[in-house]
């Protein structure tokens, strides 16, 4: 009797394939194991096995498997399950997610490029044969497919060599080269066996009498080691025993001391001794007792706590509970490179039982995180961005998403579009875990789910110690126009109080959501502003780097000395960005030191860090950024918050714009007076007497929620109402439209209750030289969105068997927002 498999390709494919197999692959294969196999012509693909089975149901040629990858499975049945989920929820191929889930060192093919590292020349390597041939080919040629590696080998079988070879840090993936990666080290000092023992030592100890530098440092290392078991770094040493690194030297040379250089595991590194948590309040004991009696009955938890209320400590200490149970937990944080300071603090709480997986580590780092969270050695705490939600979690006891609010956590592009803390929440009850979301400013759909008593609502309405929560004023910047009461961007109340800050020693953050020096470069002659050539967007003008750039295709140019349009030389900028701040700042209080804070200063792996540590340490007294400076910080000596202009929020034109609004504003003032001393927060706005903003500044986010709640009610959106969104891409305007009008008649013969709305050109209506066109589909909540998933994707399926539309993108994004 023939053996099957049906294999889970990296593709955006819609079914499994099959492949046969030996009844000896039979025994041994499993599900979640890797096999490497032929797809098309000559393309070869790492593959998932979903099922062994023996019924050969394909309508095609099934073809051999090329190998088999592992001896055991690197993807539990449990995740099977979850991805074959959210590739039902979010209309896409399970072999998308697949993708998203492992590190790109699981996933080698055929068309997979190979670099060399910089490992030495060739001769100093411990290589084999093979090895030799491959390095010696990429010492020739600058990189390699994976294919050429098999034509160079005269061999198929060449995915585990090529592993082999990444494993020894002989060579990398194309992808990897963002982060070169080198393996840790660090310098680790340990007492001769010779001198263990109580006698030798005091031997020992007298010998050095006249060496009182070499005995103080031989003490401190054994009162270091005494009752630990941990390795002491030589760094750690020299500090503690007040020696100098030649004084280690002397006693290595006399073979007292060895030094021993160690590779050290990133995730691991760096961890400070434990803490004790503090001690809760009176307001968190009863937070976390509701908490918990909640958990008992299996209900998801909102906890709703104003910023610096203690909400870190309640997950702190429901993560503490579940180590000790042995369970894993997971921390789902919006950004995980802007929580340095918080991923620190957990460190110092848990030492080495913290992982963290976010997609700035390279592949070497994801794939140990993978691995440590696969086996299941000791209980974990997982710190991680939206992906960290796809590890092969064993026995997962605890999902806390902080900032659920946070629009970070959905995934627009590329496929799966999933939404992190919804699918989180499924992957919570899947795996019977404990879920706990928490906001200063939850979501609407959250808030509702709460107030409809679908999750359990947890409140904490003061802050930790006390604290007053930050003085908000409104500043309107048309009456200090009026007046000339500007200097630049900045009001005469806004230096004002800034000038005050840093006289009592205080720093400052002033918000500005929008990157660059000015997003529009006009002629003041003939009004030409120039434009990306791909996307239908002006240019934004970036003084640092002396550019015009698009933010949304990265295309750059020279700043013009006239306008192309007319020749004139009267050109100017309109508008401001983070950029024009900071310069504004310098001109103003040129004895301050300033730091910016975007993407366009953050892209380095460390550089967020280092801005972090900066403010911490003082160096900086003021920080510009964008909505970057909202999340995570936790500075306590800034004193004052300025946001520079409110407006632009408010009038982005999404039914969310005043719900992300409240969220950013209220988010922002929480930097502010975190310690004993009220802080402050200055709005300027030409609309002071806007609602949003009066709701801000009395930080009612009850009377937010329920204007807004109402509103969406009637004008049928979320919370109320399902969302659809679907998106047609194509080079040519006129295919665009009429393959978008072909599926807007194709769904209008949905069953009655589901609105079709479009086909409607976006604001930015040109992206990358593709023209962009959406169609909405908006459902109640009564309906069963099984039925209306069923009917889109037999929708989609014709679409795609039309010969005219084949190479029309047709992108499906359910719950888009």
């Amino acid at each position: 009797m023939q053996h099957f498999i049906d294999v889970i390709l990296p593709l955006p494919l819609e079914r499994f394939f099959t492949y046969t197999i030996n009844p000896a692959e039979s025994e041994f294969l499993k599900p979640g194991m890797r096999v490497a196999v032929p797809f098309g012509k000559s393309k070869i693909y790492t593959g998932i096995v979903h099922k062994v089975h023996q019924e050969n149901t394909a309508t095609y040629e099934v073809k051999d498997i090329e190998f088999i990858i592992d001896e055991q499975p690197v993807v539990t049945a449990g995740q099977l399950k979850f991805w074959e989920w959210i590739a039902s929820y979010y209309l896409c191929a399970v072999g998308e997610v697949m993708r998203a889930a492992l590190p790109k060192s699981f996933l080698l093919e055929s068309e997979t490029i190979i670099l060399k590292k910089d490992s030495g020349s060739i001769e100093e390597l411990d290589l084999d044969d093979r090895e030799y041939l491959v390095m010696e080919a990429l010492n020739n040629r600058n990189a390699l497919k994976v294919q050429e590696v098999m034509d160079i080998l005269d061999r198929k079988t060449v995915l585990p060599i090529l592993q082999k070879m990444i494993n020894k840090d002989l060579i990398l993936l194309q992808e990897e080269l963002y982060s070169t990666y080198k393996a840790k080290k660090k310098k680790f000092i340990y007492l001769h066996q010779d001198f263990k023992e109580e006698d030798a030592l005091k031997t020992l100890l007298d010998t050095l009498s006249r060496a009182p530098k070499q005995r103080d440092a031989v003490m401190t290392l054994f009162m270091m080691q005494t009752g630990a078991t941990k390795d002491i770094a030589k760094k750690d040493l020299i500090e503690r025993a007040n020696v100098t690194s030649t004084v280690i030297k002397s006693l290595i040379n006399k073979d007292i001391l060895i030094e021993i250089e160690k590779d050290v595991d990133r995730v691991k590194d760096d961890v400070e001794d434990g803490q004790d948590l503090y001690n809760l309040n009176e307001d968190q004991v009863s937070a976390l007792a509701q908490i918990k009696s909640s958990f008992k009955i299996n209900k998801t938890v909102l906890l709703h706590g104003v910023t610096s209320s203690g909400k870190t400590q309640l997950y702190v200490q429901l993560i503490k509970e579940q180590l000790e149970k042995g369970n894993q937990a997971l921390y789902l944080l919006p950004e995980i490179a802007l929580t340095t300071q918080l991923i620190s603090r957990l460190k110092a709480f848990f030492k080495h039982q913290v992982l963290v997986y976010h997609s700035k580590y390279n592949l070497n780092e994801r794939q140990e995180v993978w691995h440590h969270v696969l086996e299941q050695k000791e209980p974990y705490v997982i710190i991680g961005a939206r992906s960290a939600m796809l590890l092969p979690f064993q026995k997962l006891g605890l999902i806390v998403i902080d900032e659920e609010h946070e629009s970070s956590f959905k995934q627009f592009d590329p496929a799966p579009r999933y939404h992190a803390r919804d699918a989180s929440i499924v992957l919570g009850y899947m795996k019977k875990a404990n879920i706990l979301l928490g906001s200063a400013t939850p979501s609407l759909e959250s808030y509702h789910n709460a107030s409809t008593g679908k999750y359990q609502l947890v409140e904490l309405k003061r802050r930790y110690g006390n604290v007053l929560m930050p003085e908000i004023n409104m500043v309107n910047i048309k009456e200090k126009h009026k007046r000339k009461r500007m200097n630049g961007h900045f009001s005469d109340t806004l230096i004002e109080h800034m000038t005050e800050a840093f006289k009592d020693k205080k720093q400052v953050i002033l918000f500005q959501n929008r990157r660059g020096y000015a997003p529009i470069m006009e002629c003041d002659t003939c009004g030409h502003a120039p434009q990306c050539p791909n996307c239908d967007v002006s240019l934004t003008y970036h003084k640092y780097k002396g550019q015009l750039r698009c933010h949304y295709c990265g295309y750059h140019t020279f700043v013009p000395k006239e306008c192309p349009a007319c020749s004139s030389t009267a050109i100017d900028t309109k508008g401001f960005g983070t950029e024009q701040i900071e310069q504004e700042f310098r001109m103003l209080f040129p004895n301050h030191t300033v730091a910016r804070m975007d993407l366009d200063t953050t892209r380095g792996k460390n550089a967020y860090e280092k801005i972090i540590n900066q403010m911490d340490s003082g160096e900086i007294d003021c920080l510009v950024g964008t909505q970057m400076i909202t999340k995570g910080l936790d500075f306590r000596n800034v004193s004052l918050v300025g946001v520079l202009n409110a407006d632009s929020m408010l009038n982005f034109p999404d039914f969310r714009a005043h719900e992300r609004c409240f969220q950013l504003l209220t988010q922002v003032a929480g930097r502010a007076g975190r310690t004993k001393e009220r802080g402050k927060v200055l709005i300027q706005s030409y609309n002071p007497d806007h609602m949003i903003l009066q709701q801000v500044s009395s930080y009612d986010y009850g009377t937010m929620y329920r204007e807004q709640v109402e509103e969406r009610y009637q004008f049928k959106y979320p919370p109320f109402q399902r969302l659809i969104k679907i998106t047609f891409k194509h080079r040519d305007y006129q295919t665009t439209l009429d393959s978008s009008q072909w599926f807007v008649d194709a769904l209008n013969q949905i069953p009655h209750g589901v609105v079709v709305l479009g086909p409607e050109f976006p604001a930015v209506s040109r992206v990358r030289n593709l023209y962009n066109i959406n169609v909405i589909i908006k459902m109640n909540r009564q309906q069963k969105p099984d039925v209306i998933k069923n009917y889109i994707t037999r929708v989609k399926k014709s679409f795609e068997s039309i010969k005219l539309y084949r190479s029309v993108r047709c992108n499906i994004d359910v719950d888009s927002y």
